[in-house]
């Protein structure tokens, strides 16, 4: 399917105030500062194509994303750095019953969780994100319909906890689909937008991906220019107009 992965949209009641934290932490730029969205952008060396993209939302945040961020570090001097920078910009240190990891789990002022990752080898080259991890009851399915959608290979399994795509590029963050049972309430305030080629018809793609094993979402609201699906395990996405 000719559809690529090109945002990943983060619902924030000031979204000025969470892109700033993003991208001072990140070491990436605001791109894009509009009424109705705030684009962070990494640097082309980061090898990351998708916009960071924050949209206003009247809701509060309830419960735990089932989209995060995991952060890339180099060493263990680096991982407390992003930490105590994380910290210093509004961040806090989020308890979800982890125990003892070698990570650490925070979240961002509006918290949103993410991690910071102690070193690992399979994010070598992975820039400041190392991966987009979605939750999922059952990976396998899951992470074979998003590599239907975006063309990213599976590149990782660790048993039946986790799949991991990854562009074929080999640069930028992994798409990984990580076991958990909790069951999904309410809309996502983390999603993914993908988008078909510029030469390509817009109606024909949506229904090439609702075939693929996705289904309409009606959210409510005005009409919009991109449609609004959710994938097999009910994770809301965009498909956006052909660029």
């Amino acid at each position: 399917m000719n559809t690529r992965l090109v945002n990943l949209v983060i619902d924030a009641a000031r979204p000025e105030v969470l892109a700033g934290f993003w991208a001072a932490l990140l070491g990436w730029r605001v791109a894009v500062e509009e009424a109705g969205e705030v684009d962070v952008r990494a640097p082309e060396t980061d090898g990351w194509d998708l916009d960071l993209v924050f949209v206003p939302v009247p809701e509060p945040k309830e419960v735990k994303n089932r989209i995060h961020l995991d952060l890339a570090s180099t060493s263990r001097e680096h991982q407390a750095e992003l930490v105590e920078r994380a910290l210093a910009l509004g961040g806090s240190r989020v308890d979800l019953g982890q125990g003892e990891v070698p990570w650490v789990v925070l979240a961002d002022p509006e918290g949103n969780e993410f991690c910071v990752l102690e070193p690992r080898d399979r994010y070598l080259g992975s820039g400041a994100v190392a991966a987009i991890v979605v939750d999922a009851r059952d990976p396998e399915p899951l992470a074979g319909f998003w590599a239907g959608i975006t063309g990213w290979p599976v590149e990782a399994r660790e048993g039946d906890v986790l799949v991991g795509l990854h562009a074929p590029s080999r640069r930028g963050p992994w798409l990984e689909f990580l076991r958990n049972e909790d069951a999904k309430r309410g809309k996502n305030r983390v999603h993914l937008d993908v988008a078909p080629p510029a030469d390509a018809e817009h109606a024909a793609v949506v229904s090439e991906v609702i075939a693929a094993g996705a289904a309409p979402a009606d959210l409510g609201g005005p009409a919009l220019p991109w449609r609004v699906l959710t994938d097999p395990e009910g994770n809301e996405f965009c498909v956006l107009t052909p660029r």
